[in-house]
């Protein structure tokens, strides 16, 4: 452990503080620094692209929550862990496995004071007062939460603000009691039917989230230790709820709003690290979980000249760009150069093994199986091959792609997710496959898998590779997790045997 007598300045150029703000469901198009046609404008969020470094080609696992914050955190693919399709809700079991590596235990080993400040969305064990999900004691303490896998403390809420139950967890127990069940609402503001507790009101979550992350910040910077903040933010999710400050601001509609006051969120923490002077060796990392959701209402975002997916195909949980594409900018003051802009393929699972790189540490064989260091990238490095040999992404109902240079094969035939062609029906009478050039083709509209058997091949049998050796990077291969017959799976089976009739997506 490290001494809190040292003085913080001399100990911070080999152990920079983290703070990672995971915007949710928030699009590569809704920031006017990485799209000049944006009808948001978002300022803060361009003051950090200044000050920093944009990544123009990064992703997250998977275009859906659940699974992208698992990799992000473990740097390991989502679909080795249990949960090969779909999210978990308020009231589901932990995804991450016990004694499993993660940033926030990694950083911990190395001294560093370790925050989890906001949505959570990876499952825990309530305490139950019978079998059924609805008899949770919230007297009682949860357990396999964020505190049992490397965070000190927690803050924060179970799942997705649209989720029950609608309680604040501090560390490992509710803060008060649900009193009430509470209906569901409709349309923006979207949330389930559910029990509250007297403590918690939707549109007040994420100003007093914003206000502990930043108290959390100033009480690290006090105790002279290097701290990980994880600010993972509510929004702009449902149910979209700005505060009166920002309603109508955007000149869009309420979720262009919402998004502003997500700029805002970032503003305030970035002023917390200037006004504590730990800003020129904080590693600020601004990201979001997936693309953007129909929810943000895309029909009346077009009718106002803005597009939340930019010039990519499909929305959150599509195996398309829009599903995974994201906004990821990185501001590094002592090390970063400002202003840079960086189009080598990142991604979010990629976050354990750069600070593995940064402390000039190894990751054992059992953590990070797929995390890649992107330190080269963030130098600004002049690289002779890309920093990934491939990147697999994960839909909503649990397809796969494989992305490599110019080329993603996706493994089936329509968007996997929510937009057209969605799985079932919609995708009666197309190719089981589709593989696409994306740099003649960045909008996924012309399927060229029959011009190119070996492309499809080769990326076939390398995805293949992944999956079965338990890991995309050099090492001891390991062991998938879950109920999963992977030879199932038409194109894990070898040969040439893809389906004449397109497999059902679901």
């Amino acid at each position: 452990m490290i001494s809190l007598q040292k003085d913080p300045r001399a100990l911070a150029i080999d152990q920079p503080n983290l703070v990672y703000i995971l915007a949710d469901d928030m699009g590569y198009g809704d920031l006017s620094c990485l799209n000049g046609q944006s009808r948001i404008q978002t300022p803060h969020l361009d003051r950090l692209a200044a000050r920093g470094m944009i990544f123009r080609d990064a992703h997250a696992s998977s275009a859906v929550c659940t699974p992208s914050r698992y990799s992000l955190l473990t740097g390991r693919y989502n679909w080795r862990s249990w949960l090969k399709k779909h999210v978990t809700e308020g009231y589901s079991p932990p995804v991450i496995e016990p004694g499993r590596m993660t940033v926030a235990s990694f950083l911990k080993q190395h001294g560093y004071a370790t925050a989890c400040i906001g949505k959570w969305h990876l499952g825990w064990n309530w305490p139950m007062r019978s079998d059924r999900p609805d008899e949770v004691d919230f007297a009682g303490r949860i357990t396999n939460g964020p505190v049992s896998v490397g965070f000190d403390c927690f803050f924060g809420i179970s799942a997705s603000l649209d989720m029950p139950p609608y309680v604040y967890v501090a560390n490992e127990r509710p803060t008060a009691r649900p009193d009430r069940i509470i209906p569901a609402n409709e349309g923006k503001t979207f949330w389930r039917a559910g029990p509250i507790a007297p403590d918690f009101q939707h549109d007040e979550v994420l100003p007093k989230l914003t206000q502990r992350a930043v108290q959390s910040i100033d009480e690290r910077t006090r105790e002279g230790r290097p701290f990980f903040l994880y600010f993972s933010l509510p929004a702009p999710h449902t149910p979209i709820l700005p505060t009166p400050a920002f309603l109508g601001k955007s000149k869009t509609n309420a979720y262009g709003d919402f998004c502003l006051q997500v700029d805002d969120v970032v503003g305030q923490v970035m002023a917390a690290l200037e006004r504590n002077g730990v800003a020129d060796n904080t590693i600020l990392i601004f990201a979001s979980d997936n693309g953007c959701s129909p929810m943000a209402g895309f029909p009346e975002l077009t009718r106002c000249g803005h597009n939340p997916s930019y010039v990519f195909r499909g929305h959150k949980a599509d195996i398309y760009e829009g599903g995974h594409r994201i906004p990821l900018i990185i501001r590094w003051p002592r090390r970063l150069a400002a202003g840079a802009v960086c189009d080598e393929p990142v991604c979010l699972i990629d976050l354990l093994a750069t600070c593995a790189d940064i402390l000039q540490e190894k990751l054992p064989d059992h953590a990070g199986e797929d995390s890649v260091s992107n330190l080269a990238a963030w130098r600004g490095e002049k690289l002779d091959h890309s920093l990934r040999e491939a990147t697999i992404h994960h839909s909503f109902d649990g397809s796969f792609s494989i992305r490599q240079g110019r080329w993603k094969l996706e493994m089936c035939p329509g968007s996997g997710g929510w937009s057209s062609p969605r799985p079932g029906q919609e995708c009666a009478g197309l190719p089981a496959i589709q593989l696409y050039d994306l740099t003649a083709d960045i909008g996924e509209r012309r399927n060229v898998f029959a011009e190119h058997p070996d492309i499809v091949a080769k990326l076939k049998e390398l995805l293949t590779d992944y999956v079965r050796h338990g890991r995309s990077t050099p090492g001891v291969p390991q062991r998938n997790f879950g109920d999963a017959d992977w030879e199932e799976l038409w194109w894990m089976r070898g040969g040439t045997d893809e389906p004449t009739q397109p497999q059902k997506c679901s």
